[in-house]
């Protein structure tokens, strides 16, 4: 069984076969990646994929799981970013949901 070298945060060098090893293919390149479990620390390491990375895993035996990321993800975002002031602001105003359907029906309804 081949040998795959990769190195941990923590341990350094360390070695595994290619059932230790988890290659997920995007269908958009720069998400791609692999992870593993240390050998040594048991963390999960997780690293970038390019297409050499992917050619290398593979002929050592390891299995690619292909996914997609969904088109909406990859649009492009206008306007300011959220903050937790926003997020928790929208929490709030789920509190209040019975206020909400009102307002939404007197809109509706005029």
């Amino acid at each position: 069984m081949t040998t795959i070298k990769a190195s941990c945060p923590t341990c350094g060098e360390v070695e595994m076969t290619s059932n230790d090893v988890m290659l997920m293919v995007c269908n958009h390149a720069p998400l791609s990646y692999y992870a593993f479990d240390c050998p040594s620390c048991a963390d999960e390491v997780r690293k970038p994929a390019d297409d050499h990375v992917i050619s290398l895993l593979m002929s050592g035996g390891v299995r690619a799981q292909v996914w997609e990321v969904p088109a909406e993800a990859l649009e492009p975002k206008a306007g300011p970013t959220l903050t937790y002031d926003d997020l928790l602001d929208f929490a709030l105003l789920l509190s209040h949901e019975d206020d909400i359907a009102a307002r939404i029906s007197e809109a509706i309804t005029g």
